[in-house]
Order: structure tokens, then C-alpha cells, then sequence
């Protein structure tokens, strides 16, 4: 075995978890099972090197191959030679220099620009016995190692599918025996949330540890400062990632400078549902960003302002205030459309300078990054002008804030060539004036011959020998040639290297001084080259947290002014957000469907809760008629108004919520194995037991996967409990009419239903939301529209004629009993007859009695009802 196979099996050998890349001059080689495996994943053709199966790629090309190993589940371990060949005594010293998993890619090639790239870790609490327990308090913590966030939470176990689904980490760290002794739960959290799990040796989450490494890491003798003090579980998650970013990543992490806690009570809360059912980031058939909310929103420039947009967008604000304040900043760039315009037009030329300085401050950054990074700094001072001249706080703060960095800009402009290539091997990296000795060099390089010539000029005017040259040769380098005529001339400070027939050769110590400079030149340029940009990027790193306060403000620029390019494409107005219970919304559009509608103009529709008088609203109607888009447009407007945002209305009022709960369907669950039912109860029961007068309900169908008698008793018994104990805010969509008699004996509720219009046995949907109840679903010709053959029509006409004449009440609607015996559910009888209360009130004939006696009779039915 050769000795630079020998190496590479021992460095194989302490990292068997990975694929090892090797490098071996220009190329990133592996063998043996990594070789096979890299063949079957990358398509590559295996070659053989001592016998051992091989297959190699370009260093410079890895992105595109590394990206399919992440895709696959690999992970990957980079060799790199850390010594000059030229100076190596032997085999070439090679290290590895950083491991990637999917939760640590920095390389372009491989990211999602405009989505954060987070790595999760997860303490489950813990038993007496010492086992992972299901319930108490979970740590999370997550970093994002290409932008340096860094945030750590406690919370509750029904909380976790939630704020896995919110941050959709790219990977998650957990203790290895929690992962060892509850394996098949947490393969089925991961499937979840499409998420490999890692484990991390149990000690790593321990808190002690964890503190230390912090406070070592921030440098700082405590971590009160960053607001932790109150951090239980969560603090042993952040000292996991910390742990493990520094076993993989192999360099600093000073971009990661802060630790921030998370606060739920500074958001509107979304749970795993509505994030999925309102199709906030992905729509939920074909998992596409195309036909989210977010592709309609995102009209953002930068990736930074992309990637913020997300997050805002999955964490509105609660704070009315700070609501306002970003609206009052769309509002100026809308109504100061040349200002937004100017402004967009800047950061056009903008970078993502969030993302550059995490690699210029883990020392992985190129020649290219800096200019990328001047370019984009170069932007700075125009638009903070531009800022100076705004009205909103928010825009104004911006502008105050906003630091232009002339140093570092004036570094880059003046250390990095504009041509620089992409690689730091190559030498024209810096700018010509930078540096006295990298110019005295290049000025060698190139006026080489020019210096020999007027050095062999001025040696024949010295010596007189007319005859004198210098020449070169492989052996003794420059000489200076004389013929024997003249070797009587020659000074003293002429050594003789060589004796020919005719004629001797000299060196002085200014010509062979010259030849070390001249012969090392091009190798010294470029290793100059390196250490002056490694200097440069040095000097820049020490500016990461400036940078990146300055790329947080550029972001929320970018940002704003986008909510304002969609605002008035789309025709939004300013909501009004405050602390009240209002929901009130004049002609709102649901904001993705009024885009994807081809043929047909969006019908807007009218919302009124006033969070008092009035709910709870019923609406009833046909399929297809538009009951799921009209409460689920109200869900996104509330959402929408709260992330700052203008919404698609032409007026809204909208008091503060807390969370939206939603219960719209339940089909994505199925293929997990989860009855319909069953997710149906689950997302009910969430919703009773953590909504609060605050919060907006949003039901569409409940009870709907079990008999009809069943479904109807519990939407019923769900509406009462919320109308009764909690009244938050709450648009239910039902095909159970007999809902519509709530509106009958709980105040606070009311009923509408979806427009239609009947034409012979046709149906024409309206999608307008009127007040009243229907009792009418029109199933029938939905079906018929859907294509159902109409002998199948036919038939269930008549089947529907016999159902509807034997229901026993004048009304064919079966009807609840107002409560049952104190202990005992109330009873649905499908033939009750009708309460002796009612028939006493249909058997008044108001027209035959006198004011006084209708007052009479009104108290005597209002005791009787009591």
C-alpha cells in the first residue's frame, strides 16, 4: 500500500459517518464504498487506483456534485492538502478541514438563497428514571450557520410539531439515547417534517456544559445579558448546536455573536394546521412555493429580504403599535411611488451581504465575496439619502441607523482587483497601488528583461569591455559572459563561475540578487496575493456584527418596500389594526385565488364580527359555492394586516389576535396512517382547549368524518362551548343546517349562507356572502355538474323527495333539544315533535290582539322559556 493510501484510510478511518472527499491536486477523489456509492449517486464511471475502486470531481465544481449527496442523506467530509507540495517532506499533510450535513451547507450551489437554512436541536425532557419524557418542557434552539441567527425556546410537547413546521429545519439534533430509546417516534416527527435527525452524545445537552460553552464561546461571563437567565432546557438545545457546528465546522464561529430567547406572546401564533392549511409557504397538494401566500407577496429583491419576508410572514406581530409602524412605512412607499421606485432600483445592485459576511467571517470567503460585498456597500450611502428625506418611524429610524461603512467599502475598492478570479491560487486578486512590495514585484516580473538589459549596458560602460552580455542557463542561472581579450578588465567584484574556450563567466551579488527575485517573482506575487487578501478579509471579519445590523435594515427595506410594489399591483388598501375585537372587512378578496382566477373576476365579500354582539358566524351553502375560500380569505387578511402588510380590501378593521386556529381538512393526513376523524377531534381539541377571546376560529366542516347524527352533535356541541366560554372570533362553514337554529338560542351568533341562484333544476353560484341561513345544499346539481351520470341523478332525486317527506317536523329539519336533564347529553330524535313552546307561539294570532295583550303574552312565553 502506498503511502498516500495509508493516509487516506486513516483519516477514512476517523470519519467512517461520511464520504470522504480527498484531495488530490485538482480533484476531490474517493474510494472504496465512498467511490460506489458517489458512482451510483452522481452517475459517475469507477476507475481503479492500486486496485482500490476510485471516481473523483473538480474541486472547483463541487457545489453541483455535494448538493446531490446532501439530497441523498450523506454527509461529507472535505480533506484538503494543508501544506505546499513544493515544501513537503514526503506524502502531503492533508486534514479535514469541515464536515457538511445538511444543517451546515454554506456553499452557494447548494443553498436556497432565498430560504434560511436552519439546524435544530431538541432536548426531550426528562423522567425521574432518567428516560425521555412525553410530557413537561422541551428545549428547541436553532441557528442558521449562513446568516448567524441563533435562537433558543422552552416549550410544551403539543407545541413542537408546530415550531418544527414554522422553521422547516434542514436538519435536528438530539441526545443519542433519547434517539436510541424512542427511534420509530422520532423516524415518524421526522417524516413529519421531512427532517434527518443527528445524534449528539447526551453530555452536549447537559446544562452545566452548556452554559460554560456559551459563555466561553460569546466570551462573556454570563449570558443574562442576552435575556437567558430564564432559560431551562432550551439552554442545554443551544449548547448542542454550538457544540456540533464547532466539531464539523472546524473555524470560527464569531458571526454567531448573539443568542437570542424566544417570546410566543410577541406573536400571532400559527399552528402546524393553519400554517399548512392556509398554504402560507406551500401549497398542500403539490408542496410548490408557487400558489402560497408567500409567491404572492414575495416581490422582494434581495435574498436576505426574501428570506425576512418568510419569517414575518410566519410570525406576525401582536403588537398593535409595532403593527402600525410597518404599515405607516408601506404606506410611504406606496403613496411615494418614485421613492419606492428608487429604492428598489439600489438594491438591485445589492448582495446577499448577510450570507457573504458569515463566510467572510468563518474565513471561507473569495476574492469574488469581497467585491460582491463592496459592490453592494457602495449602494449604502444613496439610500440612506433617500431615507433621510421619509416621514414613517419606521423609514426614519432606517435612516438614522443605517451605517454606510465607508471604511470597509473604501478597503475593497481600493485592496480588490475588479477582475479578481474566483480562486485564491491564481494571483491578480489585488489592486495595483495597494501594497509597495506586491507592486515592486509585478514591476520585477514584468520590466524582468527591461533590467537585464540596462543592467548589461551599464556594466559595459563600467568595465569598458564592449564585448560583455549577461546570458542564462538551467545550472548557474544570470552570468555575465566576457571573452579572454578582455578578461584583463574585469573588476574585483566579478566570481567566476564557469571557464569556456573562449571566454569566462562572472556573477556579481547584484545580478544573482536580482536572479532569486526575478525566478521567484510570479510564486512570491501570488503568495503575496494571499496573504494581503487573507489581511483584507481579516480586517472585515473584525466588522461581522456591523455588517450584519447593516444587512438586518436592508432586508426590512427590501421588504417594505415590496409589501408596497404588491399593495398597489393588487389594489390593497391599509387595514386599521388595534386593540379591539373588531373584525370587520368591506369587499375582501382572497389575495392567491383573485391572481390564479383566469377566466373568471373574484367576487369580494363583506365580513362583520364585532367580537361582541356578533362572534360567530354560520355561513351555509352549496358546495363549490365558495364557503372555504371566503373564511379562509378572512383568516389571511387577519394574517396579512398583522405581519404590516396592506390587504386585499377595500376596507378593514381588525382588533389584534393572538392565534389562528383553523380546521379545514384533514385529507394530507391521511397517507400517516390518521383517520379523518380522528385528525378532525385532534385540531377540535386544540382549538377548545387553547383559544381565547382573542383568537380567530376558522371551521370549515366539523363532525364530518363520522354519521351524521354523531358529526352534527359534536359541531353543535362545539359551537355552544365556544359561544359560551370562550367567543373568540369564529366563521364556522357547515352543510349541517340545523346549525343555523344556534342563531336562534345563543346571542353572539349569526348566519349566512353563499348566494345562488336556481334555474329549472340548474344552480348558479353567486360567491356572495349574504345574511341569513339556507337549507338547501344542492348537492345534486353539483353533482350533476361534476359529471355524475344522470341516470344516478335521477335516481337520487327520488331517493332525496322520500327522505325530505318522511322528516317529521313542518319543517323537515330534525331539531335539537335545547339541554337534556342536568348529566345527560340532550337527545336528537329524528321524528320529536315539535316543542309545545313553539306550537303555542305559531297558534297566536297577532293581528286579533291589542298591544297590551301581546306584551302580556310575550312575558307569559318569556317566563315559560325560563
Amino acid at each position: 500500500m502506498t503511502p498516500m493510501m495509508r493516509q487516506y484510510r486513516q483519516i477514512k478511518k476517523e470519519h467512517k459517518d461520511a464520504i470522504l472527499f480527498f484531495r488530490l491536486g485538482d480533484f476531490y477523489e474517493m474510494f472504496y464504498e465512498d467511490a460506489k456509492v458517489a458512482s451510483r449517486i452522481l452517475g459517475l464511471a469507477l476507475t481503479q487506483r492500486g486496485g482500490a475502486p476510485m471516481a473523483g470531481i473538480p474541486y472547483h465544481a463541487a457545489s453541483t456534485y455535494l448538493r446531490k449527496f446532501i439530497k441523498a442523506g450523506y454527509r461529507i467530509a472535505i480533506c484538503e492538502q494543508v501544506e505546499d507540495p513544493k515544501l513537503a517532506q514526503g506524502i502531503v499533510k492533508r486534514e479535514v478541514t469541515r464536515i457538511i450535513t445538511p444543517g451546515t451547507v454554506i456553499d452557494e450551489g447548494v443553498l436556497e438563497e432565498r430560504e434560511n437554512n436552519f439546524l435544530v436541536a431538541l432536548l426531550p425532557p426528562q423522567k425521574a428514571g432518567g428516560e425521555a419524557g412525553k410530557d413537561g418542557v422541551y428545549g428547541l434552539a436553532w441557528a442558521d450557520l449562513t446568516t448567524g441567527d441563533f435562537v433558543a425556546r422552552d416549550l410544551k410537547g403539543e407545541e413542537i410539531l408546530d415550531e418544527l413546521t414554522r422553521l422547516a429545519p434542514a436538519e435536528c439534533l438530539v441526545p443519542e439515547k433519547a434517539l436510541k430509546e424512542e427511534r420509530e417516534r422520532f423516524l415518524a416527527l421526522g417524516r413529519e417534517i421531512s427532517c434527518p435527525f443527528t445524534a449528539v452524545p447526551d453530555w452536549a445537552f447537559e446544562r452545566r456544559g452548556a452554559d460554560e460553552l456559551l459563555r466561553e464561546h460569546f466570551q462573556v461571563a454570563s449570558l443574562d445579558g442576552f435575556g437567558c437567565s430564564d432559560l431551562g432546557p432550551a439552554l442545554g438545545s443551544a449548547g448542542a448546536i454550538i457544540h456540533y457546528l464547532k466539531e464539523t465546522q472546524k473555524t470560527t464561529l464569531s458571526h454567531i455573536n448573539r443568542i437570542r430567547p424566544y417570546r410566543s406572546t410577541s406573536y400571532l401564533v400559527l399552528d402546524r394546521s393553519s400554517q399548512r392549511s392556509l398554504e402560507l409557504c406551500r401549497t398542500l397538494h403539490s408542496g410548490e412555493r408557487e400558489g402560497s401566500l408567500l409567491s404572492i407577496l414575495d416581490r422582494t429583491i434581495t435574498p436576505m429580504g426574501a428570506r425576512t419576508l418568510k419569517g414575518w410572514l410566519l410570525l406576525p406581530l401582536r403588537d398593535a403599535s409595532a403593527i402600525e409602524e410597518r404599515a405607516s412605512a408601506v404606506e410611504e412607499f406606496v403613496k411615494e411611488s418614485a421613492l419606492r421606485k428608487r429604492v428598489r432600483t439600489l438594491l438591485e445592485r445589492v448582495y446577499d451581504i448577510e450570507r457573504i459576511t458569515s463566510r467572510i467571517s468563518s474565513r471561507r470567503a473569495g476574492p469574488r465575496h469581497l467585491l460582491s460585498l463592496a459592490g453592494s456597500l457602495s449602494q449604502l450611502p444613496q439610500i440612506k439619502a433617500l431615507l433621510g428625506e421619509c416621514n414613517s418611524k419606521l423609514l426614519m429610524r432606517f435612516g438614522e441607523e443605517l451605517e454606510v461603512m465607508e471604511d470597509i467599502r473604501s478597503l475593497l475598492e481600493r485592496a480588490i482587483h475588479p477582475a479578481s478570479p474566483t480562486t485564491l491560487t491564481e494571483g491578480g486578486i489585488i489592486c495595483q497601488g495597494y501594497n509597495e512590495e506586491l507592486d515592486r514585484l509585478r514591476a520585477l516580473k514584468d520590466e524582468g528583461q527591461k533590467w537585464l538589459a540596462r543592467f548589461q549596458a551599464q556594466e559595459i560602460k563600467r568595465t569598458h569591455i564592449p564585448s560583455l552580455k549577461v546570458g542564462f542557463n538551467k545550472v548557474f542561472g544570470y552570468y555575465l559572459e566576457v571573452t579572454n581579450a578582455h578578461k584583463d578588465k574585469v573588476p574585483s567584484d566579478y566570481v567566476r563561475k564557469q571557464t569556456l574556450k573562449n571566454a569566462e563567466r562572472y556573477i556579481t551579488a547584484e545580478l544573482k540578487s536580482h536572479e532569486s527575485e526575478v525566478l521567484s517573482a510570479d510564486d512570491r506575487i501570488k503568495e503575496l496575493e494571499y496573504e494581503i487578501f487573507v489581511e483584507v478579509r481579516e480586517i472585515v471579519a473584525k466588522s461581522t456584527r456591523r455588517l450584519q445590523e447593516t444587512a438586518h435594515i436592508i432586508a426590512q427595506i427590501d421588504l417594505l418596500a415590496s409589501l408596497a410594489q404588491v399593495a398597489e399591483e393588487n389594489g390593497y388598501t391599509r387595514p386599521i389594526v388595534d386593540d379591539s375585537l373588531k373584525l370587520e372587512i368591506t369587499d375582501g378578496r382572497h389575495p392567491v385565488l383573485e391572481k390564479t382566477l383566469l377566466d373568471e373576476r373574484f367576487v369580494p365579500n363583506d365580513t362583520g364580527l364585532d367580537g361582541q354582539a356578533t362572534h360567530m358566524a354560520i355561513v351555509t351553502g352549496p358546495n363549490m359555492a365558495g364557503k372555504s375560500t371566503y373564511i379562509r380569505q378572512v383568516a389571511l387578511i387577519v394574517l396579512m394586516a398583522q405581519m404590516g402588510s396592506f390587504v386585499p380590501a377595500k376596507r378593514a378593521e381588525i382588533g389584534v389576535v393572538d392565534r389562528i386556529f383553523t380546521r379545514l381538512g384533514a385529507a394530507d393526513e391521511l397517507y400517516r396512517g390518521k383517520s379523518t376523524f380522528l385528525v378532525e377531534m385532534n385540531e377540535a381539541a386544540n382549538i377548545l382547549n387553547n383559544a381565547t377571546s382573542r383568537s380567530l376560529v376558522i371551521l370549515d366542516e366539523v363532525g364530518r368524518g363520522t354519521s351524521t347524527f354523531d358529526g352534527l352533535s359534536i359541531a353543535w356541541a362545539v359551537s355552544e362551548y365556544l359561544t359560551r366560554h370562550i367567543r373568540p372570533r369564529t366563521l364556522f362553514a357547515t352543510h349541517y343546517h340545523e346549525l343555523t337554529e344556534l342563531a336562534l338560542v345563543l346571542s353572539g351568533v349569526k348566519n349566512f349562507n353563499m348566494a345562488v341562484r336556481e334555474w329549472g333544476d340548474e344552480v348558479i353560484f353567486l360567491y356572495k356572502v349574504v345574511e341569513g341561513a339556507t337549507d338547501k345544499s344542492y348537492g345534486i346539481q353539483v353533482a350533476r355538474l361534476a359529471g355524475i351520470p344522470r341516470e344516478v341523478i335521477e335516481r337520487a332525486k327520488v331517493i332525496l323527495n322520500n327522505l325530505e317527506t318522511e322528516a317529521v317536523n313542518s319543517s323537515g329539519l330534525p331539531k335539537f333539544a335545547p339541554e337534556g336533564e342536568k348529566g345527560k347529553p340532550a337527545q336528537l330524535d329524528l321524528f320529536a315533535r315539535v316543542p309545545p313552546l313553539l306550537e303555542e307561539m305559531r297558534s297566536i294570532d297577532t293581528d286579533k290582539m291589542t298591544p297590551l295583550e301581546a306584551l302580556l303574552k310575550l312575558k307569559e312565553l318569556k317566563e315559560k322559556a325560563e
